[in-house]
């Protein structure tokens, strides 16, 4: 199985005000679940707005009616970040086997990514995001998605996945979503845990 497994890519997106080593150890608690997996936990491609960390696009003054503007506005750098990680591991040929897991803004990237048809993708997970991104959507519809939200979350409403697993089911894609009640705007043990084996799930068939 680890040999298979090292032939996975997974690429870890960080939220607002964070960084890649954020993020890292989440990839620890998969070692078993994925053993050998090449784990890449980037930072976003600008400084934040918030005076620490970065960000992917910013969310100084982000409304509604401008967020999907900014996420078209910070494609060209997230592709730019992608594309290195993918090449530099020697994915080029191989995004079937190329995962991309986001919290946060990193999961309104994440599914970006996939929904605009920019990287079919092997799978997404995204924790505690939103699908924010303008029409039409044109996704690879072979790309499985799991969308984990706490019931508590006071930053991004739980309310925010169901909305995205529904359009995103409608365009063809198969979405599980995983609710945990009383979890506010972070990754839970138990989410973690739920993410790594629908990763094994996808890759180690």
């Amino acid at each position: 199985m680890s040999t298979v497994a090292a032939n996975i890519l997974v690429i870890m997106l960080h939220g607002v005000g964070s960084s890649g080593n954020d993020l890292a150890p989440l990839g620890n608690t998969w070692k078993t679940t994925l053993p050998g997996a090449v784990l890449v936990s980037p930072n976003a491609s600008a400084p934040s707005s918030f005076g620490s960390g970065f960000q992917w696009f910013s969310v100084a003054g982000v409304t509604e009616e401008n967020r999907s503007a900014r996420i078209v506005d910070a494609r060209p750098s997230f592709d730019t970040v992608i594309s290195s990680i993918i090449a530099e591991n020697g994915f080029a040929d191989k995004l079937d086997r190329v995962a991309l897991v986001g919290f946060s803004q990193g999961t309104i990237m994440a599914l970006d990514a996939v929904a605009s048809g920019r990287w079919p993708v092997g799978a997404v997970v995204g924790f505690s995001g939103r699908l924010a991104s303008p029409l039409p959507l044109q996704p690879a519809l072979e790309t499985p998605i799991l969308l984990v939200h706490g019931s508590a979350d006071p930053v991004i409403p739980a309310t925010e996945t169901s909305k995205a697993a529904a359009t995103l089911q409608a365009l063809g894609l198969k979405v599980e979503t995983l609710s945990l009640p009383g979890v506010p705007h972070t990754i839970s043990a138990e989410g973690a845990a739920r993410a790594g084996s629908f990763l094994a799930e996808a890759f180690l068939k």
